[in-house]
């Protein structure tokens, strides 16, 4: 898979853009892990050019992290042109139009998903955007606004037409948020599409290599796209490509690389965020990293309610020391600690 110039290989894995997640310290992790294009959060085309604080902070990237794209949302032409301009002082590989993110703060006025329930704008904006930028301009979005309204197929194709260079499809609609199940059918429909020459990344409850392997097998996309799946599990791209490669199944992290990764995660998170934020923002991870440890409840409370790093780092210390040595069987997965 190429997108413009930029060589991927076959079966890529994308990290998707989510906010307060997929920050320079979650990045790093998910590089050495083996995730091949990554995406900055969504950015906010009216905080970027009215210079405010987190919306700059979020166009902190490094060449480690290469390729990396800078994704953008809004609903104002103008803004979102002016934002890629900005964005390009950044030295992205790529730009990413936001058109799917489903938060009502967000959709309900124009922005993300909102946008597609105003195809004639979202062609308008895309079209401005890739004209106003040397850069690849790449587009995330869903299925529809909702069951009635599954216009994939014929939005793929005048997206297609604007210029973007590639696609990525989250296989829910908009009114679906992140519930019931995501449905690959009709992004396998627009890949399939005759007249698509561009790649289509598919995105939606990749949680697994068997669920990858088969997404790609079945739906012939030529990216996947994971998003929740990483979270707590950001060794998952290594995982999706030892399966796809050889057909094996990688054993569950043993318990030390799990409290190493946290480590290493959190002391990223601080030194890039500060002691407050950078605590209060790995709340999440820390928690979903040892999914699945047996009478892990007080110790999960404490990881999110404790505000000094040193004593979080106090806290996984002993986690690795408590578990040491527990095999636990926990639902559908096999934890080894």
């Amino acid at each position: 898979m190429k997108i413009r110039d930029i060589e991927l290989g076959n079966f890529p894995l994308f990290l998707a853009p989510m906010e307060d997640i997929t920050d320079p310290s979650f990045r790093h992790i998910c590089k050495k892990y083996g995730a091949d294009v990554m995406y900055t959060e969504f950015i906010s085309s009216d905080g970027l050019i009215r210079d405010g604080k987190k919306s700059v902070l979020k166009l902190d990237i490094f060449d480690y992290e290469r390729p990396i794209g800078i994704q953008l949302y809004g609903h104002i032409t103008e803004a979102m042109v002016e934002a890629t301009k900005i964005a390009e002082n950044a030295n992205p590989e790529l730009i990413d139009i936001n058109f799917g993110c489903p938060v009502r703060k967000i959709a309900n006025r124009g922005a993300g998903a909102g946008m597609l329930l105003n195809i004639p704008l979202m062609l308008e904006m895309t079209r401005a955007i890739v004209r106003s930028t040397h850069l690849p301009v790449t587009v995330k979005t869903r299925l529809g606004w909702d069951d009635n309204s599954k216009n994939i197929v014929e939005v793929a194709e005048k997206l297609q037409d604007t210029g973007i260079e590639a696609l990525t499809i989250h296989g829910r609609t908009r009114n679906q948020l992140y519930k019931g199940i995501s449905d690959w059918t009709l992004i396998g429909e627009v890949k399939n599409n005759p007249r698509m020459k561009i790649p289509i990344i598919g995105n939606g409850d990749v949680t697994s290599p068997e669920i990858a392997k088969k997404m790609f097998d079945t739906y012939g996309v030529d990216g996947i796209m994971i998003g929740r799946g990483t979270v707590g599990k950001p060794w998952i791209f290594k995982h999706i490509k030892h399966f796809i490669n050889s057909g094996e199944l990688l054993a569950e992290p043993l318990l030390d690389e799990k409290v190493n990764v946290a480590i290493e995660h959190f002391n990223r998170s601080v030194e890039w965020k500060g002691d407050v934020v950078g605590v209060l923002e790995m709340r999440r991870h820390l928690s979903n990293y040892f999914k699945g440890l047996p009478n892990f409840k007080e110790i999960r409370m404490r990881l999110l309610t404790t505000k000094e790093p040193a004593v979080v780092i106090g806290i996984l210390e002993e986690i690795r020391e408590k578990y040491k040595g527990i095999e636990f069987e926990g639902g559908n997965e096999y934890f080894r600690y």
